[in-house]
């Protein structure tokens, strides 16, 4: 595990193994270091002429005579195209160096405040270095165990403290949601996820609640029960519930499908890419990497995570092309597509949620449609919304930590798409057409008044091709929406 601390900048008198600093494109100074001894200036400055301030580019220079054994030059590129994310992508490749050259600890001097707010600054830094070393390396009989220690130089303050200390927290959330997200099928059903539940409480002091395939029968989880029924391992309903708000305060209600595998069930799917439908759990791994951190900042908030868990299978009790089901809002479902299975299990959720804790929000996230990644490519997310004024939330949240995402429209043409010749609704729509907003609009018919927002994470849930390379996302899970909402919950 990374050890962080905080000393004061002091030009080159640290002894560091490597002094890391940020150069802007056209320029011809290390940020913060500008009134370096000038002895040192002729050995490094061809170096930044060399690499330019070029952004994400790396460059290691050993000295001789300095407290400092190597000086790092890191670019961050045009000044005017710096965004809340250019600190953490470029400590991120300083953080995979100083790995890369075995070094037991680093600093990185954080640059001035003309250039950027000091408590963004360190934030950025420390998610940047501690997700950007995280590898799954569960199942290697060899496992690369070099994790250095990182120096912050800045001037020391309790805002400082408090920013690394909360950044710490959510970065480690979101390795967390990784990890979980990573897990193979063999080795992750819905009793895993379940007793990793039970875990986050234990530790974290949240209530936890688990409806098990009996009790979801009888409680009329029409959708659950459905999707589920084909698998040998029982579909789970888990509920994490963080009361630290007013007692009177209605609750955030946040709900993750987690599907632990998806083979389409009778609906088959191809077999190529199949091994990624270890993924389709993602939504309910956010969900668990959020509340997980919510807990540990104890945030002054009633938040509720539900989780609707099931491995779809096709087997002698799987459901079927023509099935209808009743979901739990009582509307029922003619099934055309067991490979539409999220939803059902979603709506089920849902309505789960408002009809027990009446919240004033519901946010759900969902490996939901292929349709998504059609409109939208692997780097934005789809969201869908019953609710104007929460969008722009979540869009203020989105520009904040750089996980993005795009509004779709819902309205009644497209609800008029899913409904049904022999049922109250059916589980895909028209054909292709509008594939990510019917899915949603499925999703709509479960719930009342609540204010909802639909995130559809297929594109971005995990890395695949045309995702953007970042050196904090490596291959696999991406953790996408735990920084997004812990955002939006911190400032609403």
């Amino acid at each position: 595990m990374m050890k962080i601390r905080v000393e004061n900048p002091n030009n080159l008198k640290k002894k560091t193994a490597m002094l890391c600093g940020f150069v802007l494109e056209n320029s011809d100074k290390i940020l913060g270091l500008e009134n370096m001894n000038s002895r040192i200036i002729p050995s490094i400055k061809q170096s930044i002429n060399d690499m330019g301030g070029e952004f994400g580019k790396i460059s290691v220079i050993p000295t001789i005579g300095t407290s400092a054994q190597r000086i790092l030059l890191a670019g961050l590129g045009k000044r005017e195209k710096l965004t809340n994310d250019t600190i953490r992508f470029v400590s991120g490749k300083i953080a995979q160096k100083a790995r890369e050259l075995k070094l037991k600890e680093f600093s990185i001097i954080v640059p001035p405040t003309s250039l950027i707010e000091p408590i963004s600054s360190v934030s950025q830094i420390v998610e940047g270095c501690k997700m950007s070393l995280y590898k799954f390396e569960k199942y290697k009989t060899k496992i690369e165990n070099n994790i250095p220690n990182l120096t912050i130089l800045v001037a020391k303050s309790e805002k400082i403290s408090k920013a690394i200390r909360i950044a710490e927290i959510i970065s480690d959330g979101v390795v967390y949601t990784k990890s979980i997200a990573n897990l193979p099928p063999n080795e992750c059903i819905p009793t895993t996820l379940a007793n990793f539940a039970r875990i986050v409480s234990k530790k974290n002091n949240m209530k936890c609640i688990i409806i098990s395939k009996s009790d979801l029968n009888k409680k009329g989880f029409g959708g659950i029960i459905a999707v589920g029924q084909g698998s040998k391992n029982e579909p789970k309903l888990i509920i994490l519930e963080h009361n630290h708000g007013s007692r009177n305060e209605k609750p955030i209600v946040l709900v993750g499908k987690a599907v632990t595998f998806d083979t389409g069930g009778i609906s088959l799917k191809p077999g190529e890419k199949m091994d990624e439908m270890k993924f389709d759990k993602c939504g309910g791994c956010t969900v668990m990497g959020i509340m997980k951190v919510v807990s540990e900042l104890k945030l002054p908030v009633n938040v509720v995570g539900i989780i609707p868990s099931v491995e779809n299978m096709p087997g002698g009790e799987s459901y079927r092309p023509g099935d209808i089901i009743k979901l739990y809002c009582g509307k029922t479902a003619e099934i055309l597509n067991t490979d539409a299975e999220g939803r059902l299990i979603l709506a089920d959720a849902l309505s789960y949620g408002e009809k027990q804790y009446s919240p004033k929000v519901i946010i759900d996230f969902a490996t939901l449609t292929g349709a998504c990644i059609i409109a939208l490519g692997t780097n934005i997310a789809g969201m869908v919304s019953n609710n104007d004024k929460l969008v722009q939330t979540i869009i203020k949240s989105s520009k904040r930590t750089t996980e993005e995402v795009w509004e779709l429209p819902l309205n009644d043409d497209y609800i008029d798409m899913i409904k049904s010749d022999v049922a109250d609704m059916k589980n895909v729509g028209i054909g292709r057409a509008a594939g990510t907003i019917t899915a949603a609009a499925f999703l709509r018919n479960a719930i009342k008044n609540t204010p909802w927002v639909h995130i559809d994470i297929a594109g971005v849930a995990w890395t695949q091709t045309g995702t953007k390379e970042k050196p904090y996302n490596p291959k696999g899970a991406t953790g996408f929406g735990v920084r997004l909402i812990l955002d939006y919950l911190q400032n609403i």
